[in-house]
């Protein structure tokens, strides 16, 4: 019987493992980086054990030191969660030597299973050896891992070394193994998926579909279950894979074998040897705790001989820190607030005040809706988002809710290139005109008419506020009656609350201030100074870095001086376990280079200025 259980994990995987635990009388025990130190995890957890440093590969990829930490801890098993170390067979035989249960198949599964290039050879597939112009497009792919890292899609051969040296340290980075394959990538495909449960008595159980079609840079984004519009026999034909998958390795545990569904037939992609981070659509379809039924399977307990029962569907969106409008820049910043209806089910690692940093994945929360029906589940969902307080940094908030209610998603027929051809539509900004007047008669309410205010009373009073990238000027007044502004009526306004009066139509505006960042409602905005610094400018072909994170590579031979060409890679960053790459915005002279390899830079830091060569 498992007392003690020690997840080699960190952030919402962590604590959503820790709450099955508390539930069934089990001892938590947490690892952290040094980054971590007060991250969630490490608090909700009965003990924590430290692990110095902070990327990854001196912490969470670090299967020694886990191992040592869960023997000090005192416990008894070992769950891994889903990244890191969890499809490493190495890791799953160390903890089985150290005599603790692993929750998890065995290591010869996840060895047969974990290389991707391996379960394509044992369900009779074989990668691309040699590419070719009639090959195109292909995709380089991660042989370990998941979550979109160690992937890109190449259209032109000449962009395949490039895109295998960076598959391959991206890969390296988040998994700690830089093997890569190359498969043919199919355009218009559905990513869909079956979850099994396997015991060590011999069943296998196929729990349903789930479709993970919209994905951004490979990595999902909005997942649900049952996948719809699949045929019946195609849905018999998708278990029976997974099946065969399983029973190809004698598998036990959680797991997941992913498929591309295109014409009407299935493509086997993958086996992932662990629980997936899409599990709660299943376990909300099914009834089940699947975090559960591995702790049992784990601790020898056949599967009940009835299988559970479908009911309803539901959907998953993975709610994170970043940018989708600029290259899904990953952002960092204080979590101020999260709240979200009670309707829907909230899967986090972080609480109010928390940092969202630099090393680890941008994912914030998973929010969770199930209903009867996939419309009322999309309808839950994308309204529990849209009602949600989330203060901090930007996000695919606004992202999100627009796909859920895109015509393409709601009918069911979407694919994987869903992202390739309605992101700009989806990101084209539509923030609330009145949100930033909201934003000033907040900031005003209490201010003394006569005390603080240098400008005649009966003037008006100006705010200037970005919001979407642009700036935006605001005016009002001090009346007798209070606050006033053209064209509305401030029917009430406090520090917290406004309610304006347009076209007869009353608005509620909800309004929380940290610094100089603003919260109206669903809208994020900053308040700017009322005079622009006139020493703040930039010379031209300043290139700047995009967002948080590490300069890993500079382009060799690289200096002040050297000539450059427009498009030509010079900077590398790793910002999230993920690389992103600064080129030469023009034909030029590189005539500064303040970038240097290790160096952390923030947002707007200045990486380099290229010169434009004149015509």
């Amino acid at each position: 019987m498992i007392t003690t259980l020690l997840v080699a994990n960190r952030g919402e995987i962590a604590c959503r493992i820790f709450r099955t635990c508390r539930e069934l009388g089990i001892r938590t025990v947490a690892v952290h980086s040094d980054a971590d130190e007060n991250a969630l995890h490490a608090r909700v957890a009965d003990t924590a054990v430290r692990l110095p440093g902070a990327a990854p590969a001196e912490t969470y990829l670090r299967g020694d030191l886990i191992v040592k930490a869960a023997l000090a801890a005192g416990a008894d098993a070992v769950h891994p969660g889903y990244g890191f170390l969890s499809e490493n067979p190495d890791f799953a035989r160390a903890v089985l030597d150290a005599g603790l249960t692993w929750i998890g198949p065995s290591p010869e599964a996840i060895e047969a299973m974990a290389s991707k290039t391996r379960a394509k050879e044992l369900m009779g597939l074989t990668p691309l050896q040699e590419v070719t112009e009639a090959d195109l497009p292909v995709l380089v792919k991660a042989a370990a891992g998941g979550g979109g890292r160690g992937m890109r899609i190449v259209r032109r051969l000449e962009e395949l070394p490039a895109a295998l040296e960076a598959a391959r340290a991206e890969a390296a980075s988040a998994f700690g193994d830089g093997e890569v394959f190359i498969e043919p990538y199919l355009e218009h495909g559905r990513h869909v998926e079956v979850q099994i449960l396997a015991d060590t008595h011999g069943t296998i159980r196929p729990l349903g579909t789930r479709d993970c079609s919209l994905q951004r840079r490979h990595q999902k984004v909005v997942e649900e279950a049952p996948a719809p519009g699949l045929s019946e026999q195609l849905t018999e034909d998708l278990y029976a894979l997974a099946v065969q998958a399983a029973c190809a390795v004698a598998y036990t545990g959680a797991g997941t074998v992913e498929f591309l569904v295109a014409d009407g037939r299935a493509h086997f992609l993958e086996m992932n040897t662990r629980l997936q981070v899409e599990h709660p659509v299943t376990e909300a379809v099914f009834g089940i705790d699947l975090v559960a039924e591995q702790i049992r399977i784990a601790e020898g307990a056949a599967l009940e001989k009835d299988p559970p029962r479908a009911r309803g569907h539901a959907i998953e969106a993975r709610l994170y820190a970043e940018d989708p409008a600029h290259d899904w820049a990953p952002q960092t910043g204080t979590l101020h607030h999260l709240a979200v209806p009670d309707a829907v089910r909230l899967d986090t690692g972080y609480t109010d005040g928390d940092t969202i940093g630099v090393h680890y994945d941008p994912m914030i929360a998973k929010v969770v809706a199930h209903a009867p029906t996939r419309t009322e589940a999309i309808r839950r969902l994308a309204g529990a988002l849209e009602r949600a307080d989330l203060h901090g940094p930007l996000t695919n908030r606004d992202l999100l809710v627009r796909s859920l209610r895109h015509e393409e998603f709601t009918s069911g027929r979407m694919d994987t290139g869903f992202y390739d051809r309605h992101l700009p539509a989806l990101t084209t900004p539509a923030p609330d005109p009145y949100a930033p007047l909201a934003a000033a008669l907040a900031d005003a309410h209490g201010r003394s008419r006569f005390g603080g205010w240098r400008n005649v009373p009966s003037q008006p009073q100006v705010k200037r506020y970005a919001v979407a990238g642009e700036e935006q000027e605001v005016r009002y007044r001090h009346a007798r009656d209070g606050l006033a502004a053209e064209g509305v009526r401030v029917v009430h306004a406090d520090a917290r609350v406004v309610v304006l009066e347009v076209d007869g139509v009353e608005r509620t505006y909800t309004v929380a201030r940290y610094g100089d960042e603003v919260h109206v409602g669903a809208t994020r905005l900053t308040a700017l100074p009322r005079f622009p610094d006139p020493t703040a400018q930039l010379a031209p072909g300043s290139l700047l870095a995009p967002m948080p994170g590490t300069v890993v590579r500079i382009a060799e031979g690289l200096e002040e001086g050297a000539a450059v060409q427009a498009g030509q890679p010079l900077i590398w960053l790793e910002a999230m376990k993920m690389q992103h790459r600064i080129s030469a915005p023009v034909t030029g002279t590189l005539t500064a280079l303040h970038a240097t390899t290790g160096r952390q830079v923030e947002p707007g830091t200045l990486l380099a200025v290229v010169q434009e060569t004149s015509s």
